[in-house]
């Protein structure tokens, strides 16, 4: 469980396919405090890993490796990733934590595109589209994961939601470098989930 709050910027060390995808990522993080077999979420998608050491370049303080599945990669923006490429990182919930932004389960439900983007003072006001599927769980006030942070929804048209990024936002996660025509990992918010899924039942 994963609160859409990121706490470190990966790089991609390496991707190799092994049958499963097996990617290295460099991190902040000092690896004698990640576990063998803990969750991290990755640009949004709950990976699981499986070796991690010290020695990481440009800074990093190490890194880790996690394994995804063709499953994964199909379904997410993992098989766009490419060496040398950044990664929203945000480690799993402790008992105690700061509940910051909103519940995050890291199970991507789909991929969203950016349509357009806007400067609006210092901040960015990014325009994207869900898919069809999707939108209906998507409101204006409400909250969405997009790679992996937690962000307010500030308006809705159709399959099109709107997003404003602050300059903290953008320092501190991948959203600074983003492009219209971009996809990126989208979970819907577990609350509109259950409650749409309420309403069927009473319906």
């Amino acid at each position: 469980m994963f609160t859409g709050i990121i706490s470190d910027i990966g790089t991609v060390r390496s991707l190799e396919q092994q049958g499963d995808l097996l990617v290295r990522l460099g991190t902040s993080y000092d690896p004698a405090t990640i576990d063998i077999g803990a969750s991290i979420a990755c640009d949004g998608v709950c990976l699981t890993v499986i070796d991690r050491g010290a020695g990481g370049a440009e800074g990093d303080a190490g890194w880790f490796d996690v394994q995804a599945s063709a499953e994964t990669t199909g379904l997410t923006t993992l098989s766009e990733w490419k060496l040398g490429g950044k990664v929203n990182l945000e480690r799993a919930l402790r008992l105690g934590d700061e509940l910051g932004g909103h519940i995050v389960s890291g199970h991507v439900d789909g991929l969203a595109v950016i349509t357009a983007m806007v400067d609006e003072g210092d901040s960015t006001r990014v325009t994207l589209k869900a898919p069809d599927d999707l939108a209906r769980f998507i409101s204006p006030k409400g909250s969405v994961a997009l790679n992996g942070t937690s962000l307010t929804v500030n308006e809705v048209d159709g399959c099109s939601f709107g997003i404003n990024f602050i300059p903290h936002t953008k320092a501190v996660t991948t959203w600074g470098q983003v492009a219209v025509g971009d996809e990126v990992n989208l979970e819907i918010d577990t609350l509109a989930r259950y409650v749409a899924r309420l309403q069927e039942w009473q319906s």
